[in-house]
């Protein structure tokens, strides 16, 4: 298994987007929720939403890397608008933003951190960010 990178300032960011080619030729292969509620054996439940971790998949038509896997921990914020069937679902560009201690992922070019209020596409916020090369996962099997 590789290492996790996690995204604690500007510098790292900055490397991330240039090493995964700001997301450029790329797709949303597949993604997992946990909230933290459950419902035990006996019944009884846990109804307290004390995780909110969301893990996704993407894969891109580049090597160096061409998978790689984040994980948003603390989801504050999720907004998915798959496409429909008709058309394609690429991402052909996306961005992040350190905002206040939050960091946004979004499908598009930039956008201040106030337009993300009113976006409508793609959307991850969370209170932090880690990523790692997951080559393993390229192809059509399911991970999660």
């Amino acid at each position: 298994m590789k290492v996790w990178n996690e995204i604690t300032c500007q510098y790292e960011l900055d490397n991330f987007m240039n090493l995964y080619g700001g997301f450029h030729d790329s797709c949303i292969k597949e993604f997992k929720y946990l909230s933290g509620a459950f419902v035990s054996k006996d019944l009884s439940m846990h109804p307290v939403n004390d995780r909110n971790d969301f893990k996704i998949v993407f894969q891109r038509q580049a090597n160096d890397p061409s998978v790689i896997e984040m994980e948003f921990i603390g989801l504050l914020r999720l907004s998915i608008y798959p496409v429909d069937e008709k058309y394609t679902c690429e991402v052909l560009d996306a961005n992040m933003i350190l905002g206040d201690n939050c960091i946004y992922w979004y499908d598009c070019k930039k956008l201040s951190e106030n337009e993300l209020y009113t976006y409508t596409g793609t959307l991850i916020c969370s209170s932090k960010v880690r990523w790692r090369v997951a080559e393993e996962y390229i192809g059509y099997h399911e991970i999660y």
